[in-house]
Parts: C-alpha cells; sequence; structure tokens
C-alpha cells in the first residue's frame, strides 16, 4: 500500500470530521440567528461579539452537566446509542466531493476521502445505520416515552427512507452513473433540479423526515412524549444525540447539493488574469458551502413557519402521497431518456405534483 496514500487519506478524513464538528457547532448559532430575525426577536448576543462563542459556552455547560445513567436501563447499550447515532452522520460524506482534483507539492489530490463507483449506495446504506442508534436509546433507558420515541423514530425513518432512496434515481438516471463526482460533473451545463423539480422536492421533504426536522419531529413530540428518545440522556450522551441531528442536516444539503444543484461547480474564473486558472480548482469547496448554507436556511425557514404534523397524517403523508409521487418521477424520467426529450421531464412531472395536490386537497375538502 502508498503511505503517501494512506497519508492523504487521513489527512482528508481528519479535515472533514474537525469541518464538521466545527459546523455543527456554528449551525446551532446561525439556526437560533436566523429563528430569532424570523420572529423578530434578537437571539444570542452575550457570549462574545454578536454570540460568536455562544456554541463555546453550550458545548462547555453540556460536558460538565452531570451525567445520569437509569439504575433500571440496559447500561452498556444505554452508553453506545448516542455512538451508533452519531458515528454513521460523521462517515456519511466520505463520498461527497467537496471540489475537482488539485495539485499539492507535485501530488494530484482529490477532494473527496473516496470515490467510489457505488457512492450513492454507500450513502444509502449509511444513512439507515443511524436509526438504530435512535431505538436502542429508546429501548435501552426502558422509559415508556422514550421507547415510543424510538418505534416512532424507527416507523418514520422507514416510511420516508422509500421516498428518499427514489429520489437518488432521478440523477442516476441523468447521469448514468452511481459515482457522486461524475453526476456533479454531469451537471456542468445544467443543473439537474432543472430536469427533476420534483425529485429534488421528494428529497428534499425525505430529508426533513429523516433527520427528524419540524414538521417531521415527531419522535421528539414534547406535549406526548417529554423528550422521545433522549428523554433519560444527559451530559456529552446528550449532546452526542443533538451533535448527530445538526451534522445530518449538514449532510443531506451536501448530498441534496450535489444531487440537484451542481454540487462544487460554480462560476469559471479561468477569465482572470494570471491567478484565475490557479485558484479556479481551488474554489469548489466554497460553491459548495453556499449552496449548503442556503438549503440548511430552508430547513430553519420551515421549522419557524410550519407546525408539527399529526403522527398519522405524518405516516399518511409520506405513503400516500410522497411515495407514489417518487415512483411516478422515476417513471416520468425514464420515459423522457429513453424518448431523449429531456424537457419533458419537469413538465410532466409537475403536472403529476399539481395533480396529486389537486386530489388531496379535494379529498380533504370532502371531509
Amino acid at each position: 500500500m502508498d503511505v503517501a496514500l494512506i497519508l492523504e487519506w487521513t489527512i482528508k478524513s481528519l479535515i472533514l470530521i474537525v469541518a464538521m464538528l466545527v459546523g455543527f457547532m456554528y449551525l446551532t448559532l446561525y439556526e437560533r440567528k436566523a429563528l430569532a430575525r424570523i420572529q423578530v426577536r434578537i437571539g444570542p448576543n452575550r457570549a462574545g461579539p454578536g454570540g460568536v462563542f455562544q456554541p463555546l459556552a453550550d458545548g462547555l455547560k453540556l460536558i460538565f452537566k452531570e451525567e445520569l445513567l437509569p439504575a433500571s436501563s440496559y447500561k452498556v447499550i444505554f452508553v453506545l446509542a448516542p455512538i451508533i447515532t452519531v458515528v454513521p452522520a460523521l462517515i456519511i460524506l466520505a463520498v461527497v466531493p467537496w471540489g475537482g482534483t488539485v495539485t499539492i507539492f507535485g501530488r494530484q489530490v482529490s477532494m473527496s476521502v473516496a470515490n467510489l463507483n457505488i457512492g450513492i449506495l454507500y450513502i444509502t446504506a449509511i444513512a439507515s445505520i443511524s436509526i438504530y442508534g435512535i431505538v436502542l436509546a429508546g429501548w435501552s433507558s426502558n422509559n415508556k416515552y422514550a421507547m415510543l420515541g424510538g418505534i416512532r423514530s424507527s416507523a418514520q425513518m422507514i416510511s420516508y427512507e422509500l421516498a428518499l432512496g427514489m429520489g437518488f434515481i432521478g440523477p442516476m438516471l441523468l447521469a448514468n452513473s452511481m459515482n457522486m463526482l461524475e453526476i456533479v460533473e454531469a451537471q456542468s451545463p445544467v443543473w439537474f433540479v432543472v430536469y427533476q423539480p420534483l425529485g429534488a422536492l421528494i428529497f428534499w421533504i425525505a430529508t426533513l423526515a429523516e433527520v427528524n426536522r419540524a414538521p417531521f419531529d415527531m419522535p421528539e413530540a414534547e406535549q406526548e412524549l417529554t423528550a422521545g428518545y433522549h428523554t433519560e440522556y444527559s451530559g456529552l450522551k446528550f449532546a452526542l444525540f443533538f451533535m448527530a441531528e445538526y451534522i445530518k442536516m449538514i449532510a443531506v444539503s451536501a448530498i441534496a447539493a450535489s444531487l440537484f444543484f451542481g454540487g462544487f461547480l460554480g462560476p469559471n474564473l479561468s477569465w482572470i488574469p494570471v491567478i484565475g486558472p490557479s485558484i479556479n480548482p481551488w474554489l469548489g469547496p466554497l460553491w459548495l458551502f453556499l449552496k449548503i448554507v442556503i438549503l440548511l436556511f430552508g430547513m430553519i425557514w420551515v421549522r419557524a413557519t410550519l407546525p408539527r404534523i399529526r403522527y398519522d397524517r405524518l405516516m399518511a403523508f409520506g405513503w400516500k402521497l410522497l411515495f407514489p409521487l417518487a415512483l411516478a418521477n422515476i417513471l416520468i424520467t425514464a420515459v423522457g431518456i429513453t424518448l431523449n426529450m429531456l424537457w419533458l421531464i419537469p413538465v410532466l412531472s409537475l403536472l403529476a405534483l399539481f395533480l396529486a395536490v389537486y386530489l388531496v386537497r379535494k379529498a380533504l375538502s370532502r371531509r
């Protein structure tokens, strides 16, 4: 094995993990500031200038809080559950390309930890693992509210993972590849969201449910379940669940940006004299970061705007609306590619969406 290659993988992995941990810290501040603006409040402004040290203060507070271990809990599983939840959130980004290939010390280096030909399969496999941590957290707590939260979370994730998995198929068909880098590069003329508006919408809604974000946060419904699956957790173990949710928000935003919004592709600055050709390959992470920030604001905006969905309606929405629309989108995409009429895909998919909304409104008006 090439020692330089191992060193390259190690350095890139460490950079990615550190970036996700710092991103988690300041995403909490970003969310609190954005929610405050939307709700006409001030938000955190005490710890540091503009509240910039608030995440550090919150982290230190959680680290030094008392660690509680319920006497009737299944202790080994109780301790392992937060770790099982947070590790998949960190490693899922290994196949997301943050840029093209750059030259460092005369060596060609790819801006992704692993460039797998089955990158999408890797993402879907890793995304399914974190549910075990949530279910085991609820079960090992030996608390009825935590157990109900774990069961709700598993049912919700299984339901919405079907639509989420089908959301990957549109970009796969258009790029004729499961490699994330090839999918991004296939969007150099046109972003796939132009051909897949319905697919992008389904994918984004399903990711909200996957990360238990409002209005799909039924596993943590405080009116019914105290705090849900993490009711018995405190201190650093609770912080790990908190970290997993916010890192998953960053991860799904990066994946959505790569699948539908051109990923690391941005304006070509090679025309700038002298420095243009040299800096252009290094700007990929910047363009992807900006797209992630915009998608994260969408999640925050939804949380500030929409109320929590009732559990039976949440499940019905996933199975009776999102799942059929995802199937229709795959069929329409396949037909458009076969006929070599890509313009037909967005037209028919939006017609399918409007028809579904009309039928839902009609069914609700009858009640």
